[in-house]
């Protein structure tokens, strides 16, 4: 077995957690508005030339209307929405506080399976939620992160804003996929639309030039510039491997180790206090979510 699928996820949990880093330096130099209209306007640039050297044309415009239906609202919630609030959110708390409330995102793609899908929830998949949530609660208040996050409410909201948008999202990214649609195609589609949407957003409220300022700080710049290809172009296009390769309980749980990755991150480089209620609470999180696709 050559294990595509587990490799890729792996991946794209690296993946998040570097671009996290990067757009909360970013995002902290130039704001999360500038980070994330600049970012998906360098990722689009290179999806573009990837797509052109790789299917000869720099636009899947075969892709049929109901597929661009489906990959562009996907694209429109998950770029635009739900990355818009989860930017924020990496200002007000930080990336590891942010990241970790994104595994909440598979507690809120079972309740809309269950909403929208039919699908049943069984009293296996109830206590795996409360593990989850459990996990993130003993994370924020066994190590005093109340205290250390003046504005810790407001990042919850639009942490947790990220991760609904981002299950959302990811449904309609499946419908947009089926058939086999080539993963590199599809996040086009869904960049294209989430750029689109942004540029019509501050062109009409007439802060287009300021939103993308960010550009005039190199710093930012680069590492707006390195969370671009690590986000948007490697990190979604490995997800949609990922997803497309392996079974989706591995995969989810595979994607969502970011957290686990960024507990020494947040250690060494943004100085923050890591002990053993954050540690433990993220795995138990994990566990949690890693149980509701197994369950």
């Amino acid at each position: 077995m050559t294990y595509l699928g587990e490799s890729a996820a792996l991946l794209t949990s690296a993946c998040w957690a570097l671009n996290s880093v990067c757009f909360t330096v970013a995002g902290r130099r130039v704001g999360s508005a500038s980070v994330n209209l600049v970012r998906l306007l360098m990722a689009w640039g290179v999806l573009v030339l990837l797509h052109l050297a790789l299917y000869g044309s720099p636009f899947p415009l075969q892709a049929g209307t109901a597929r661009l239906g489906w990959l562009g609202v996907s694209g429109l919630i998950g770029f635009a929405l739900a990355d818009a609030v989860l930017f924020e959110s990496f200002l007000l708390i930080g990336p590891r506080l942010a990241m970790l409330l994104m595994t909440l995102s598979p507690i809120f793609s079972a309740l809309l399976a269950w909403l929208f899908l039919g699908q049943g929830l069984s009293l296996p998949k109830l206590l795996a939620m409360v593990v989850t949530l459990g996990g993130i609660a003993w994370v924020v208040w066994g190590d005093g992160e109340h205290e250390a996050h003046p504005h810790l409410w407001r990042g919850i909201l639009l942490g947790v804003g990220g991760a609904l948008g981002q299950s959302v999202g990811l449904v309609f990214s499946m419908k947009g996929l089926a058939g086999g649609f080539p993963p590199i195609s599809a996040n086009l589609i869904r960049v294209t639309a989430g750029l689109a949407a942004l540029l019509l957003y501050f062109g009409a409220t007439d802060r287009l030039r300021r939103t993308l300022g960010g550009l005039h700080d190199g710093r930012a710049a680069a590492f707006i510039g390195l969370g671009a290809v690590t986000g948007p172009v490697l990190g979604v296009v490995l997800s949609l491997v990922a997803i497309a390769k392996a079974p989706m309980g591995v995969a989810a749980t595979l994607m969502s180790l970011s957290p686990v990755i960024l507990l020494p991150v947040a250690h060494f480089v943004f100085k923050e206090k890591v002990g053993g209620h954050a540690i433990l609470g993220t795995l138990l999180a994990l566990a949690g979510a890693a149980a509701l696709f197994f369950v």
